[in-house]
């Protein structure tokens, strides 16, 4: 049997081209609109798609003068989208760094419940000091400190995920008895960072618990992704190191001894897609003309930590030297890698190298036709590169639709894709196992 791709949709802004939000071709709803969210959505539901996915922003700099991003809190728009949807996963942002674990496990368990086991969280790590200062933090928290905190973060929730067993809701009207308070034990934590009584006080979703999906690529993401990621998302420009993060993934997390079909890589693909391929490159072209450096500057800066780059020219050729070392930045410093890796590879200009970052941020670009965009995802499929793809359209919902309508048959005339949903949860739709309750003994 053919190994079928799994597709998740990236929502952001009216796509993930900087300046996507003035072409004529995006959305006309506005970003803070319920409408648009559940427009596309409901559009990957026609496709089939396996996932929709929310990022998360918890601060605002001053390229909002310039730039539009998704505003609405995605945990929120999710509660929207499970009742206006029947099918499609649906997977959203929070923070380990600034949210409560109690909090958060009775939010996603909440979701699933709502959208009868449809629900993955995307678990990071915040990295910016706009961000901290946000939350009350006079200092941003480093790298190493942020895995260490979500460690913790990850024992702490699972175990309240865990602190009801499947059968604890009795809801017998005839004897009067409601729930097994046996079968509902509390997790006593008390660690470095957290200290949770439990139980939650929600009772065990249909999934067990939401999917985990995890996005970094440093060496640290790595390894917690291995630990605990069933879909990763990964930010990769060329084939060869795709394959070689594919590669080192599967084995970190066979060495955690688990299954390596239980953690899904989907690499971010950007495409721009035409019927012909002038007609693509034509969108291309006038999606970047719409483009504003000073704003690729600024967004450059923030990877870097806040560095200062106001020095350097538009025109001349970079270097690694012209940017920090990747290992001395407390910010995502999986992202500053694969910049630093374009500048050596191919030493651009500071206008070439926004023009490649304004599409998709360091993820894979393509401008091609749907015949051309299925051939790259059969490839990645068969050549070892991917259980799939982060669909990341440059301009929604242009780009979707395109996808939609005639990527999706030519999978499906190949036998890549699904013709139908099998399942009904986001688990079914990845292959996944429901996780076990660990067994809790009260104290």
């Amino acid at each position: 049997m053919k190994k079928q791709a799994h597709i998740n949709l990236f929502i952001a802004s009216r796509g993930h081209h900087e300046a996507s939000w003035r072409h004529p071709d995006s959305s006309p709803y506005a970003l803070t609109d319920i409408e648009y969210y559940k427009g596309v959505t409901q559009k990957a539901e026609q496709g089939l798609f396996d996932s929709i996915f929310l990022a998360d922003h918890l601060s605002v700099r001053g390229e909002v003068r310039r730039t539009a991003r998704t505003w609405l809190e995605p945990i929120t728009v999710l509660a929207s989208l499970a009742v206006s949807t029947s099918r499609i996963g649906l997977i959203a942002t929070a923070s380990t760094t600034y949210t409560e674990p109690f909090n958060l496990a009775r939010q996603f368990a909440s979701l699933d419940h709502i959208s009868n086991g449809r629900i993955g969280w995307n678990i990071v790590t915040s990295w910016l000091a706009d961000a901290a200062l946000n939350y009350g933090d006079t200092r941003q928290v480093s790298h190493s400190d942020r895995y260490e905190r979500a460690e913790e973060f990850m024992t702490v929730v699972n175990g309240l995920w865990d602190s009801w067993a499947d059968d604890a809701v009795i809801d017998d009207r005839n004897s009067g008895i409601y729930a097994d308070y046996e079968n509902i034990n509390p997790i006593d934590h008390h660690g470095e960072f957290y200290d949770v009584r439990g139980p939650l006080n929600v009772p065990r979703s249909p999934q067990g618990r939401p999917v985990f999906v995890q996005a970094g690529s440093s060496e640290t993401g790595r390894r917690f992704a291995s630990r605990h990621a069933e879909a990763v998302f990964t930010a990769q420009m060329e084939k060869k190191t795709a394959q070689d993060f594919y590669k080192n993934i599967k084995s970190l997390v066979q060495s955690e001894g688990r299954d390596i079909n239980q953690t899904l890589i989907l690499p971010g693909l950007s495409p721009v897609i035409g019927s012909t391929e002038s007609e693509a490159k034509k969108i291309a072209r006038e999606l970047d003309d719409l483009s504003d450096p000073e704003v690729g500057r600024e967004r450059l800066s923030h990877r870097f930590g806040g560095v200062d780059l106001s020095h350097l020219s538009m025109d001349d050729p970079l270097s690694p030297e012209d940017f920090p070392d990747p290992e001395t930045v407390q910010a995502a410093r999986s992202r500053t890698e694969v910049i630093v890796g374009i500048v050596k590879r191919e030493k651009p200009t500071l206008r070439q190298l926004l023009s490649k970052l304004a599409t998709a941020r360091g993820h894979f670009l393509f401008t091609g036709t749907p015949e051309q965009v299925a051939d790259l995802i059969q490839d990645w499929l068969n050549d070892g590169v991917s259980d799939g793809i982060n669909l990341m359209p440059p301009l929604l919902p242009h780009v979707l639709d395109i996808f939609v309508d005639e990527v999706v048959p030519i999978l499906q005339k190949r036998g890549l894709f699904r013709t139908s949903y099998e399942g009904t949860t986001l688990r079914s739709h990845y292959g996944l196992v429901r996780p076990n309750k660990k067994k809790i003994t009260n104290v």
